[in-house]
């Protein structure tokens, strides 16, 4: 059995038809600029022969940030100035993970990764994209991820995807020790803890597993800021892209309406 962390469940969001807004109570609190539209459905990148389609809101203003931390608390991840969710209609096989700082500790892989990586330079820098940033990202999605619809992103594009948001946001960025940029990771600061959104690194240092430093780097951060949780996105069971975050200790998974311990190796 999952430990149960929440004796209070996340509010249930209210379904909507396929392209209709929800009303501004749809999170159970009424809020005068909360609407969601849900996508039309498209293949789904993770599980071959499924379709996916998502439940969207905006996120711009004053109240940005408190409306994110309430949606990341149901389970939202944020992409450029929006909010969304799964809402595909035959599956739920992604599940919101996050990790209990409180309970953390580092497996004996991952201190040999912490071990392998003490060489690199960790800053945190506002959230304003850079040349050598696009170009290192550049490498990675032709490296990594050749076939998304991400691999044709241009500069613009890159830029809006780390700069549009009204949201406290910085990014990490590790460098070796001819100050090259070697990964780099977006990160939004939440009223309970750090959301890592998106993360990248050179193909030519894949032997550093980089993307699990950035979330080790990160915990310690969260933890130095006195935040509780450090978010991670979702997770699927049988997709091998996602399996390094079932890895992290004190690994907690909104379920059935509330943040539960999920189980964890070695």
């Amino acid at each position: 059995m999952p430990h149960e962390t929440s004796a209070r469940p996340v509010l249930d969001l209210v379904p909507s038809v396929a392209g209709e807004p929800l009303g501004p109570g749809a999170l159970g609190v009424p809020h005068p600029r909360l609407f969601f539209m849900m996508t039309a459905e498209t293949p789904c990148p993770y599980l071959p022969g499924a379709w996916e389609r998502k439940l969207v809101t905006e996120l711009s203003g004053a109240d940005a940030p408190e409306l994110h931390a309430r949606l990341s608390r149901a389970g939202f991840r944020r992409s450029h100035r929006f909010a969304y969710r799964p809402a595909c209609s035959a599956c739920q096989a992604c599940v919101p993970v996050r990790i209990a700082l409180a309970d953390f500790g580092r497996s004996r892989s991952q201190r040999r990764i912490w071990r392998r990586n003490e060489d690199l330079t960790a800053t945190l820098v506002p959230a304003r994209a850079s040349a050598e940033q696009y170009e290192l990202f550049r490498d990675y999605l032709h490296s990594r991820h050749a076939d998304g619809e991400m691999a044709a992103m241009s500069r613009a594009d890159y830029r809006a995807m780390i700069e549009e948001s009204d949201l406290d946001s910085a990014m990490l960025e590790l460098r070796d020790e001819r100050r090259r940029l070697v990964a780099a990771c977006l990160v939004d600061w939440l009223a309970d803890g750090g959301s890592a959104v998106y993360s990248f690194f050179s193909p030519a240092a894949a032997d550093r597993s980089l993307g699990s430093y950035c979330v080790l780097w990160l915990a310690e951060e969260c933890r130095r800021r006195g935040l509780p949780h450090l978010y991670l996105g979702y997770w699927i069971a049988r997709s091998r892209k996602m399996a390094y975050k079932a890895r992290f200790r004190a690994l907690e998974g909104l379920v059935a309406g509330r943040w539960q311990r999920l189980g964890q190796e070695a």
